[in-house]
């Protein structure tokens, strides 16, 4: 389906910024999208909603002169003077905000996943289709410095024709840390599949396009832990490739991030892109002196055939810097410009559609078809 068909939103006030709402200011809020906000030229972060006085006063003092408020409700009242929500919100939020905030006449980015099920992204996409407002989901794996390399080999041909795509994100984290990301409450949407696998999902997709067919392995391995943290899903692509995806807090040796098997040769590539540990530890795009993205020579992947990276075979490939302040960047050019965002709301509904055939996979312990909708 057509999810934005590209009508332009109206002109910026005489080239002010457009500003942003922001509703949630924990993890992802405060490190990820508040940072990144203020980060863009021609955005600003104009509100900021949380219940806890102790995040709202934090607010304050991260981003002077941010407004802040209580509750959605608050922001949504001013939807006069503002031109953007952004939701940083618990997942099963994620349908009745972004569908309040549309029907308030803004544009909407929700952080992952943007709903459930991809039938519930698929009313969303119709409903800011409906209204002409840009509705976008914040992929930012698709900017990490390793996906963004990847890419560009294969889109170089380094690789002859890709035969199997792997990927993982390991953790070894025994104990888990409770919240309503590890709760086995269905109506939390939580678990590693749909947290971090939205993330491989999206690349995997991005890279190799849509699926035919699912095999999952789901299991919750840790003492105390509610739901699944340990969970291996094989992709088959219509295009030939087959995409073997990892999600774990249980894993006690961490496998390569990605490992691309092509008839040419094949990419390997070992540790995390460090944009989420840069924003974690206080740093900010942008920042006097600061190569942003940008990793040592030590951590490059390595391309070639027959060769064992890990013992200096291969050619070491130079990693792109990640870029994580291009999705707001491209999320404001298409509110001033019009077109399409940078990820739009068909292409959450496709990763969902994946995402539940691995549930009913692992579940049922049967490969899973997926019908893909007519355009």
């Amino acid at each position: 389906m057509n999810d934005f068909p590209g009508i332009p939103a109206p002109p910026a006030r005489d080239g002010a910024p457009l500003r942003v709402g922001l509703i949630g200011y924990g993890l992802a809020g405060s490190v990820f999208h508040a940072p990144l906000i203020a980060a863009v030229e021609g955005l600003v972060l104009d509100t900021v909603s949380t219940r806890s006085p102790e995040r709202q006063a934090q607010a304050r003092a991260e981003h002077p002169g941010v407004r802040t408020v209580a509750g959605p409700e608050e922001v949504l009242a001013r939807a006069g003077d503002l031109d953007l929500i952004v939701l940083a919100t618990p997942n099963k939020t994620h349908v009745a905000l972004a569908s309040a905030a549309l029907e308030a006449g803004l544009p909407v980015v929700v952080d992952k996943p943007l709903a459930a099920t991809a039938a519930e992204a698929d009313r969303l996409a119709s409903l800011a289709a409906d209204r002409g407002l840009l509705l976008s989901v914040f992929q930012n794996r698709r900017w990490d410095n390793d996906f963004r390399t990847v890419r560009k080999l294969l889109d170089e041909g380094a690789f002859g024709e890709v035969r199997r795509f792997e990927s993982r994100f390991e953790r070894w984290r025994p104990r888990p840390k409770g919240g309503w990301r590890e709760s086995g409450d269905p109506a939390e949407i939580g678990g590693l599949l749909y947290d971090l696998g939205s993330h491989l999902v999206d690349q995997a997709l991005t890279l190799f396009g849509p699926v035919a067919s699912v095999y999952a392995e789901s299991d919750v391995r840790r003492l105390g832990a509610e739901a699944d943290d340990d969970t291996f899903f094989a992709l088959t692509h219509t295009s030939g490739v087959r995409s073997h995806l990892w999600v774990s807090a249980a894993a006690a040796q961490l496998g390569p991030r990605f490992r691309v098997l092509g008839s040419a040769a094949g990419y390997v590539k070992y540790g995390l892109d460090p944009q989420e540990a840069a924003l974690r530890a206080g740093a900010r795009p942008g920042a006097e002196g600061a190569a942003w993205g940008a990793e040592p020579e030590s951590a490059w992947g390595r391309l070639g055939a027959g060769e064992s990276p890990q013992t200096g075979g291969g050619t070491p490939v130079p990693t792109l810097p990640g870029a994580y302040p291009a999705y707001y960047a491209a999320v404001a050019r298409a509110l001033r410009e019009g077109g399409r965002p940078p990820v739009t709301a068909a292409e959450a509904a496709a990763a969902l559609r994946v995402l539940e055939a691995a549930k009913r996979s692992a579940a049922e312990d049967r490969t899973v078809r997926i019908e893909i909708p007519d355009a």
